[in-house]
């Protein structure tokens, strides 16, 4: 403010040494290059707090703006150094699974195959048991179709080669043996 009031002072002096009078041209066509200077002037002082506060209250809003994007941004970068360590426990835990899922098929394989093997070992044995079993029931009949077929063919010998008086003296005989125990 104590510039324009300087030029004017300034001004005035040098038409007061002039002795005319300084006038404002309200005709703004017809006006000269110092009132539009004086014009432009007053228009920048009265504008300049204006707009100087208006930009103010802009710069600050961006400056705002963008403290509180480098907050978001810190913080975002803070999430994603956690979700990085979680990420990293996560797969050092599935490491861990996997592993244990991978002992755990192998102990129970074996188990099974263990298992597998026992069975085989009991139904060999009792196959082995069952055969023994069946070939001791074989010969027993084979003994036994012997046995009655030699009964049979000696009995038919028998009935062939014994006649009415080798039965009679086979009876005596009997009955002597059976008297003489009495």
């Amino acid at each position: 403010m104590e510039k324009v009031m300087q030029v004017f002072n300034l001004i005035a002096s040098v038409e007061e040494h002039a002795n005319t009078a300084i006038s404002f041209n309200t005709n703004f066509l017809e006006a000269n290059v110092i009132n539009i200077a004086f014009l432009l002037s007053g228009l920048i002082y009265v504008l300049k707090q204006f707009l100087g506060s208006v930009l103010n209250t802009r710069q600050e809003k961006v400056l705002f703006a963008i403290q509180e994007s480098e907050e978001r941004l810190q913080q975002a970068n803070a999430r994603l150094v956690e979700s990085e360590k979680q990420l990293a426990q996560t797969q050092v835990i599935i490491n861990q699974i996997i592993k244990e899922a991978e002992l755990t098929a192998q102990k129970v394989k074996q188990s099974i195959l263990d298992q597998g093997k026992a069975d085989v070992n009991k139904l060999i044995s009792a196959s082995k048991a069952n055969i023994t079993t069946a070939e001791s029931q074989i010969r027993q009949q084979i003994q036994l179709q012997i046995t009655s077929l030699a009964i049979k063919r000696v009995t038919a010998q028998l009935q062939n080669q014994i006649t009415p008086a080798i039965q009679a003296k086979i009876v005596d005989n009997n009955i002597a043996q059976l008297g003489g125990h009495l």
